[in-house]
C-alpha cells in the first residue's frame, strides 16, 4: 500500500492524512462504512463486500476517478473520492469550467461522535483536493435532502448553483473556488 499523499494538523483532532485506497485491502472496512444506516446517501446500503470491492476497483481503474482513505492519527476515519465532473457524474448537467474537480466524502460511522469532526474532515478533503495546482474550483452534487452536508459545504465556502436532476437523485449543485475555501476557513469575506 502506498504512503501518505497529504496531511494537515487539526488543533483539536491531531494529524489528518490521506492515502490511496486499496480496493482489495480496504473492501471490508469500506463495506462497514458504506452500508451503515448513516450512509444512506451513499446509495450502497444493500451491497455486500464483493460488490464494494468491485465498485472501488472500477474507481481505481478509471482515468477520471480516484478514491482515498482518510486517517486521523493513523486510524482510518473517512473516505474521499475525487473525479472529473465534466466526464463523470455531471456530464451535460452543468456549465463545466477548466480546473473543475468533483469531490465526495464519507465519515466512518462511530458510536462516540466528536464535535467538529465532520467539519475537520471536509476541511482536510478540500485542502487535499486543492493541493493540485490545476484545481480551480471544487464541484459537489449531494442529494437535495442531505441538509447536514449542505451546511458543511457552506461552512467551507461552497456557493449553491442550484438543483440538478441525476438518474439516481435530485442533487444540489454547489461550487467552491480556492479563494472561497481559504476565505471561509480563515473567517474573511472574499473580494
Amino acid at each position: 500500500m502506498s504512503g501518505i499523499l497529504f496531511s494537515r494538523t487539526d488543533a483539536r483532532l491531531g494529524t489528518m492524512a490521506v492515502r490511496p485506497l486499496d480496493p482489495d485491502a480496504d473492501a471490508e472496512l469500506l463495506h462497514g462504512w458504506v452500508t451503515h444506516p448513516k450512509a444512506a446517501f451513499w446509495m450502497m446500503q444493500d451491497a455486500d463486500v464483493s460488490e464494494v470491492r468491485s465498485e472501488y476497483r472500477k474507481i481505481a481503474e478509471h482515468p477520471c476517478h480516484d478514491a482515498y482513505i482518510g486517517l486521523v492519527d493513523g486510524e482510518a476515519a473517512f473516505l474521499v473520492e475525487r473525479y472529473d465532473p465534466a466526464r463523470l457524474e455531471l456530464v451535460g448537467l452543468y456549465d463545466a469550467q477548466p480546473g473543475d474537480v468533483g469531490m465526495h466524502f464519507l465519515c466512518a460511522p462511530t458510536d462516540q461522535p466528536v464535535h467538529g469532526f465532520t467539519r475537520a474532515v471536509i476541511t482536510t478533503v478540500m485542502a487535499f483536493v486543492l493541493t493540485d495546482p490545476a484545481a480551480r474550483r471544487v464541484v459537489v452534487e449531494p442529494d437535495v435532502r442531505n441538509t447536514a452536508v449542505h451546511a458543511l459545504n457552506a461552512a467551507v465556502g461552497f456557493e449553491v448553483v442550484g438543483p440538478v436532476t441525476k438518474p439516481e437523485k435530485e442533487a444540489l449543485l454547489s461550487v467552491c473556488t480556492r479563494e472561497q475555501f481559504l476565505a471561509a476557513i480563515q473567517g474573511v469575506t472574499p473580494c
